[in-house]
């Protein structure tokens, strides 16, 4: 969420089933913009909110010209105080899918991880379970981590890549018509492309390599873990990902303005497939709406 767009877009956090206050989105955007003349930043935005058990998270960005690979996080826990979010480690990437406990919200404490026996996250089968070590400060950025290469989403061609390899917001962008808002091929992962460079050019008879160079979200497994809405009036759509409830995508139609931001306990639901192919029927009916 631009911090621009922080004070203005309250009301479409209501969708995601959480709310900033007004005095909390006051405080949030003077000390975001404190953060930003600090670091010298082109734009910073307000990323999502982890909750804790005793403190929340929470976590803002900015960059200064790239904007995908010069991304740098922060964290607080009073919207105040922001401190350097360190760069994940693959150690803490592969502990964190098995932490099932929430967050506390003290970055210095040490979680104990139960690592069952015959659990293959490290690489050979375990002979007896093993409990590892893991600071939850990294634990916290090993998550963001993963929200961000999972879930985080933007419009097709709000991006644009350069001659350079420089990715900048595109000045040309209008917005999505509600046509295309309705194909989620025309949303794209917020991240550096996993997938072949032809994906999108096989696929697509309007192909730009300047805007498809993102892999789109209609290759994303198993189809139907991304919910799509628009308004009743066709002006704004929205996205959220059953994989990472809290996750909210908003895009206002025939406009540049779009936005994502986070509310959750930062817990993966790995459940997904199996309610999708109608083995949990309660699960099924829930998110049917029933």
């Amino acid at each position: 969420m631009n911090l621009d767009e922080v004070l203005d877009t309250l009301h479409l956090s209501e969708q995601s089933g959480h709310l900033i206050s007004t005095e909390e989105g006051l405080v949030l955007n003077n000390s975001l913009l404190i953060l930003q003349n600090e670091n010298h930043f082109r734009k910073i935005f307000f990323w999502g909110r982890i909750f804790g058990t005793d403190n929340d998270y929470y976590v803002a960005y900015g960059y200064r010209s790239d904007a995908m690979h010069d991304r740098v996080f922060y964290y607080s826990t009073n919207c105040v105080n922001w401190g350097l979010l360190p760069l994940p480690t693959d150690y803490a990437k592969k502990l964190v899918p098995l932490c099932t406990a929430r967050f506390q919200g003290d970055p210095a404490l040490v979680l104990d991880v139960l690592l069952e026996k015959d659990e293959i996250a490290f690489g050979e089968p375990l002979t007896e379970p093993q409990v590892r070590k893991l600071k939850e400060e990294d634990r916290l950025s090993a998550t963001i981590h993963l929200i961000n290469h999972e879930v985080l989403v933007v419009p097709r061609g709000a991006l644009y890549k350069r001659a350079d390899g420089a990715i900048v917001e595109s000045l040309a962008f209008e917005g999505l018509t509600p046509l295309e808002a309705r194909e989620i091929k025309n949303f794209l992962h917020y991240r550096v492309p996993t997938q072949k460079w032809n994906t999108n050019l096989l696929t697509r008879d309007d192909y730009n390599f300047a805007m498809d160079f993102l892999d789109p979200l209609d290759v994303d497994i198993p189809e139907g873990c991304w919910l799509l809405n628009l308004t009743v009036s066709e002006d704004t759509v929205v996205l959220k990902s059953l994989y990472w409830p809290g996750m909210f995508f908003y895009h206002l139609l025939k406009t540049p303005r779009y936005g994502f931001v986070y509310f959750g306990n930062g817990i993966k639901c790995l459940d997904v497939p199996f309610f999708l192919n109608g083995l949990y029927p309660i699960y099924e009916d829930f998110f049917q709406g029933k």
